[in-house]
């Protein structure tokens, strides 16, 4: 269950109410509220409980350390050096060093949201209990949060087996001097906090996208006076995908009162495929955010490291390997795969729009046939070169391999977790710019077919549109700034435009 608390600022009035808290218990955080952190600067506690766990697991450890036994990360060394006993008199100095000696990240910074998800999803996964740290760390944690003293975590250099660079520059960047345990220079370093936390926000921007791509493929419908046929709800009684009756349950919405539904609009007994299978690509698109979505639901929660302490009866340290997150980067690989088409497809409706022998509106949609302005046509190459890189990101890299050699040929696997969420991202940006010149493109084409009503939906994304670029006009360049549109689209118009009830993130796919 969600936990949240009221907060209260104080010294501004009495019982002023600050915002929401999000409580950390190590087993229910969301990705609605990493979006709160993130983005939001929400405020964070642990939850007592939690503390109460971790001090459970850190008994664990202690008991070990006490017998003498050989632990992984608790009484060795690590990788190569997992043979290497640490001396017990140098146990502060050895964790310290081993997050010092792990800072070998390359390339620019992570973006803030980016390293504000990460610091909550570490201070997460320490507050389950499994790494076995003290309650100090995970408060250190969540301080640097809630003060905005966010370090800068350098984004290359990770293979995903434990986002180990990244989380370096993490760990020092927070904890400064702060005095380490034994086992906690691993439980800081092997997790994927940071590609976890990059996946979540990269997967949610993606889920906006695709609403605001359901209802610019509605506009484009209009724009081309297309067949709504491939809308009639027994296509999805027929195909029962989940994804595909819902993005066609979307575009019914947005084209609610539009005159595509008068008998006799459509121009075609048949159209294109990238308008007549709109809501298969995108439902197909759809399905593949919802099983990201559930990956990521699982991993925000789950241990990531290497050992895990077991408390309670039976209470033992437990060598494994969840540090590989191939489940998630998979995820994440399927998702990009199945973006890719769907703005392919609103490139070629785009284009098709700016051709007249498919439109049968004038060349380039200038305002007269015959007459030698471009109107909009260049605006046809810009989309595909930009849909273009896209699709070159949709190629999987969580079966790549790296060399066996590394640490005695023991750490011989790779998740690329923390590229195949990067990668998202871009897309995603790619995607949001794409989309902006469909918009323009489709706006333009309305205004010269001069077909009315526009659907409820549809009609509300024209004018958002229009507000931010005017109509093409005699003797006037093309507009020369999209970012207006651009903007839009990055904020999810596309919920609001196409009148359907707002939903949790997490399920919107």
């Amino acid at each position: 269950m969600l936990r949240r608390r009221l907060s209260r600022r104080h010294g501004r009035g009495p019982s002023i109410i600050d915002r929401v808290t999000v409580v950390l218990t190590g087993a229910d955080l969301t990705l609605a509220e990493v979006l709160r952190v993130a983005r939001g600067d929400e405020r964070v506690e642990l939850d007592a409980g939690a503390a109460e766990r971790m001090r459970a697991a850190r008994a664990v450890l202690d008991g070990a350390l006490g017998r003498g036994e050989v632990v992984y990360g608790l009484t060795t060394g690590v990788g190569a050096k997992k043979t290497a006993a640490v001396d017990p008199a140098r146990v502060a100095e050895f964790n310290r060093l081993l997050v010092l000696n792990h800072r070998v990240g390359q390339g620019p910074p992570l973006p803030r949201d980016v390293v504000r998800a990460a610091l909550l999803r570490l201070a997460n996964h320490l507050a389950s209990g499994a790494p076995g740290a003290r309650p100090e760390l995970a408060v250190a944690l969540v301080d640097a949060l809630n003060t905005g003293a966010e370090p800068a975590v350098r984004s290359l250099g990770s293979n995903g087996i434990g986002d180990l660079s990244a989380n370096a520059d993490l760990a020092a960047g927070v904890l400064g001097d702060f005095e380490l345990a034994a086992g906690e220079g691993l439980a800081l370093l092997n997790h994927n906090a940071c590609s976890t936390g990059h996946a979540a926000l990269a997967l949610a921007d993606a889920c906006r996208l695709l609403d605001t791509l359901d209802v610019a493929g509605a506009l484009d419908l209009e724009a081309f006076a297309a067949s709504l046929t491939p809308l009639d709800p027994a296509v999805e009684q027929a195909r029962p995908y989940e994804g595909l009756a819902r993005s066609a349950a979307r575009l019914r919405d947005a084209l609610a009162g539009s005159y595509l539904w008068q008998e006799g609009s459509a121009r075609n007994l048949q159209d294109p495929l990238c308008f007549r299978c709109l809501p298969q690509l995108h439902g197909a698109a759809r399905d593949a955010l919802r099983h990201a979505l559930g990956q990521l639901a699982i991993e925000l929660n789950a241990h990531q490291g290497n050992p895990l302490v077991v408390p309670g009866e039976g209470a033992r340290v437990v060598s494994v390997g969840n540090f590989d997150v191939l489940p998630l980067a998979a995820a994440l690989d399927l998702v990009r795969i199945a973006l890719a088409p769907a703005l392919t497809s609103a490139c070629e409706r785009a284009v098709k729009l700016l051709q007249r022998p498919f439109s049968g509106l004038p060349e380039g949609l200038a305002l007269e046939i015959g007459v030698p302005e471009d109107g909009l046509a260049e605006f046809g190459i810009a989309a595909q070169a930009i849909v273009a890189e896209a699709r070159l990101l949709a190629q999987p890299v969580s079966f790549e391999l790296v060399s066996v050699s590394q640490a005695e040929g023991i750490e011989d696997r790779a998740t690329a977790a923390p590229l195949a969420a990067r990668r998202l991202a871009e897309q995603v940006e790619l995607g949001a710019r794409a989309v902006a010149i469909e918009l323009v493109v489709a706006a333009q084409a309305v205004d010269l077919r001069g077909c009315a009503p526009l659907g409820a939906g549809t009609g509300a994304l024209y004018g958002l549109v229009r507000e931010r670029v005017p109509p093409l006009a005699p003797g006037e360049p093309v507009p020369q700034d999209l970012e207006p549109v651009v903007q839009v689209v990055r904020e999810g118009i596309g919920r609001e435009a196409a009148s359907v009830r707002v939903e949790a993130v997490e399920t919107a796919c």
